[in-house]
């Protein structure tokens, strides 16, 4: 089993994507909510001239994913991991927990100004 064949590789590189586009943002919120602060805090924007290549790599990556994860059980080879059931779900799950990721990092700079 290849990861081109199961979606894996597309669903880790659309997650990875997805969090390097939201820790330029969401990054330093979450550390101040859990209590940790300083001046270093400023420093994590750095990413954020990067954030669009990141969100666009995601959107590509997650476009591979569903095409992978939601083609027809009857077009895999018995022996591929997306012929059982249980791993066809898990991906499913694994594959609307990056698209959840993605959207959050595309709407976190126009949501953000209405809780100021």
């Amino acid at each position: 089993m290849s990861n081109s064949k199961s979606g894996r590789g597309s669903l880790l590189a659309g997650g990875i994507a997805a969090t390097l586009a939201s820790a330029c943002c969401l990054g330093p919120l979450i550390l101040l909510a859990l209590g940790v602060s300083g001046a270093w805090i400023g420093s994590l924007t750095a990413l954020e001239p990067y954030r669009p290549i990141f969100i666009a790599i995601a959107l590509i990556a997650i476009f591979f994913a569903w095409r992978r994860i939601y083609r027809r059980a009857d077009d895999c080879n018995p022996d591929d991991t997306c012929a059982t059931p249980n791993a066809r779900k898990s991906y499913k799950v694994m594959f609307w927990l990056v698209a959840v990721l993605t959207l959050t990092a595309l709407a976190y700079p126009y949501v953000v100004p209405f809780f100021y």
